[in-house]
This record gives structure tokens, C-alpha cells and sequence, in this order.
């Protein structure tokens, strides 16, 4: 990582790759229109091409630009500040319990299905997982959970892998509403339990999704035999859950969670060293990628979610139904009869205070001088100016 910085600031970002790699991308890969939009975002991301303020000193008069962000949740530079703001709207949801973290993946034999109909493998995964978790909850807890779930398909290298990140509480309210009920410490439910169910759920849905003809056109099912070929060869198959043991304060499970939330396929910091014929960027534990640049974009693009697809989702106690009887009644158990634990840190007012938390300093202070910065327009050019010398 140390090659990724540069007296402080990120030396290659996404964007640059895009610019001058995408007319080749475009040559090798038929592009959705969303993954156009998204790349046309990210080049276009705090530019001047979508406006923006000037930053004026009032004390020593030095002036700095800063250009508007395009928002895009997939971009690498758009997402810090949303992620605390996430945060702290939901900072007054989570309870004060421990919280599992469970990794719901979607086997390798149905990812190119996956990229094929990627609205209809996420939206049956999504289903498949959160089921999952709410049958076992009610059936060895007699309780529902609080869920709330958010689909990755990404590694660090950035291949194509579904997957869904679930942080679950250890426990769950009775179904009478009178009790509290908490899971076991060594374990939420047994991983194997949870594949077998996970399995189940989502070759039902597949099935169903296949005699409704979603999956017509689909090279791999020109055979008729070939998607029951594919159901049995995943029936035997131990499909992967994993769990981590549980995080014992709700802050702790915030802060962790808002790093899954708006996490992208990869951040600016990550990228090592860009070249016209590669590019190198951190993956784990020390470890390093290189690919060429269009192979880069070829990756990037695969994360790419359908337009107006919800990525975060909340069941049981968090569904939305839930949140002002059954949630609220569930905090007052554990109020009365578990151990108080941490609650959030206090909730920013402003963005102002978001951006001090993200960059430790406060924006709205000159670095030279120490005045205070007025934001006020940026000069607009007349149609009919001279050019500038």
C-alpha cells in the first residue's frame, strides 16, 4: 500500500483507468446500459463538468475549487460520506445485543446464470438467506431475529462472486412478545443446517423461476436436459455458510457493518501502480493483482448492480412493518433483562461534522491561515468571452 499515496493523496484513482481504457473495453465487451452510466459517472465524478463551489478564505483570501461528486453508489470516491450517514439513520434501530456476522455464498455452477439474470440470482438469494435464518430462528429459538443482509459479489480480486453478508442478532423476541430470547454463546445455528436450508430454498426457486421460462435464452439451457443436469449436480453439494463469532457492543456492529454496506468492487487506495499496459493493486494479507487495464475495466463492470436493485435489506425484527411495535417491544426487553450495552457515539448534525469525523479536519477552516472559508459560486464563462490566453 505504500506506492498508493503520494504526500498524502491517492496517486491513481479508477477514474483515470476508465478514461483511457474504455473505448477498448467497449471494442471486447457489449456494455448494459448501466454499466456505461456508471463508468460515464465515475470519469465524470468531482470534475468541473458537474459544477461545484469556490472555496474563499475570508482572512487570507486563498480560493480553492471543489467540484460536485456524482453519487454513484458504485463509485470509489462516492461513498465514505453516505456510509456514515447510513450509519447514523440506523444508529437508532440496532439493538443492544451481540450480533453474528453470516456469509451466505452462491455456489460457482450458477454464477454464469447469475450474470445472465443477475436481478433474479440476487433477489432468490437474498430471499434464500434471510428464510434461512428467520425458519431457524422460529423453529430452535421460538423467536424472530433482526437481520439485516447486504449482497457483495466481488473478491479482492475482483472476480465475479455473489455473495450475501448478513449480521444477525444473537437472539430474537418470542412470538408472544413477552420474552427476550438469547442464542447460544459458541454458535448461532450450525453452519451445516443453514447450507442444507440455503440449498433447498434456492433450487426451489430456481425451479420455479425455470417453469416460468425467466431463464429462456440462456445459452447453457438450449439442451432441455441440461438444467435438471445442473439441479442434481447441486443437490449433493454442501453449499458455504459461514459465521464469525458474535460482536458484543452495538457500535462496534455499526461501524462494522457500515464498511459492508457501501463497500465498491475496489477503493482508489488499493491501486499501486497504473501504466498504459497495467495495473497492480492490493488484494490481501499482502498480497498484489496484476492485470492489464481493459482486464481491470472487464472485472470492474462485472459489479455493476441492475438498475434501482436494493443491495441492503432488513427482515424480522428490521423489516419495515417491524420497526415501531415488534422492534421497539424487543428493546425493551433487553433493556429490562440483559446487561446495558454500549449504545452509538452521538449522531453528527451536519455534514460538516461527518466530513471532520472522515478527514480529521474541519472544512470549513482555512489550512493555511486558519480563517474561516466562505463557499460561494463558481464563475460561470459567458458564451461569448475571448478565450483565455
Amino acid at each position: 500500500m505504500a506506492g498508493a499515496r503520494a504526500n498524502g493523496r491517492i496517486r491513481f484513482e479508477v477514474a483515470d483507468i476508465v478514461r483511457d481504457h474504455r473505448a477498448q473495453l467497449e471494442q471486447l465487451v457489449e456494455l448494459t446500459g448501466g454499466q456505461k452510466r456508471v463508468l460515464s459517472a465515475i470519469t465524470l465524478c468531482r470534475t468541473v463538468a458537474l459544477g461545484g463551489h469556490l472555496d474563499v478564505c475570508t482572512a487570507c483570501g486563498c480560493e480553492h475549487p471543489s467540484y460536485n461528486s456524482c453519487r454513484d453508489r458504485h463509485c470509489p470516491k462516492c461513498q465514505s460520506l453516505a456510509q456514515e450517514r447510513w450509519i447514523d439513520a440506523r444508529s437508532g434501530r440496532i439493538l443492544p445485543a451481540p450480533h453474528w456476522h453470516v456469509v451466505f455464498t452462491l455456489p460457482s455452477q450458477l454464477r454464469t446464470l447469475a450474470k445472465y439474470r443477475p436481478k433474479l440470482l440476487y433477489d432468490a438469494l437474498f430471499h434464500a438467506a434471510s428464510e434461512t435464518l428467520l425458519e431457524l430462528g422460529r423453529s430452535r429459538l421460538g423467536a424472530e431475529l433482526a437481520v439485516t443482509a447486504v449482497l457483495h459479489t466481488w473478491t479482492r480480486e475482483l472476480k465475479f462472486h455473489p455473495h450475501v453478508h448478513a449480521i444477525v442478532s444473537a437472539g430474537g423476541l418470542s412470538s408472544d412478545g413477552a420474552l427476550w430470547i438469547a442464542a447460544g454463546r459458541n454458535y448461532l445455528f450450525p453452519v451445516e443446517a443453514m447450507g442444507q436450508l440455503l440449498s433447498g430454498k434456492m433450487m426451489s426457486t430456481l425451479r420455479r423461476l425455470h417453469r416460468q421460462g425467466q431463464f429462456d435464452g440462456f445459452d447453457e439451457f438450449q439442451d432441455p436436459q441440461r438444467f435438471d443436469w445442473l439441479m442434481g449436480k447441486l443437490a449433493p453439494k454442501s453449499w458455504v455458510v459461514y459465521a464469525k463469532k458474535p460482536f458484543r457492543r452495538a457500535d462496534h456492529v455499526l461501524q462494522y457493518l457500515g464498511r459492508y454496506t457501501h463497500r465498491v468492487g475496489i477503493s482508489n487506495s488499493r491501486l499501486l501502480d497504473v501504466s498504459d499496459h497495467h495495473v497492480t493493486f492490493a488484494t490481501k494479507n499482502g498480497k498484489t493483482t496484476t492485470v492489464s487495464p481493459v482486464e481491470f475495466l472487464k472485472r470492474f463492470v462485472q459489479h455493476v448492480l441492475p438498475p434501482s436493485f436494493v443491495k441492503i435489506r432488513h427482515y424480522g425484527l428490521l423489516a419495515g412493518r417491524n420497526v415501531d411495535g415488534k422492534l421497539e417491544c424487543a428493546r425493551e426487553r433487553l433493556t429490562a433483562n440483559c446487561p446495558v450495552l454500549a449504545s452509538h457515539t452521538p449522531i453528527p448534525t451536519s455534514c460538516y461534522e461527518h466530513l471532520r469525523i472522515l478527514t480529521g479536519r474541519d472544512v470549513r477552516i482555512c489550512p493555511h491561515c486558519g480563517g474561516f472559508i466562505e463557499h460561494r459560486p463558481l464563475p460561470t464563462p459567458q458564451s461569448r468571452s475571448p478565450p483565455a490566453a
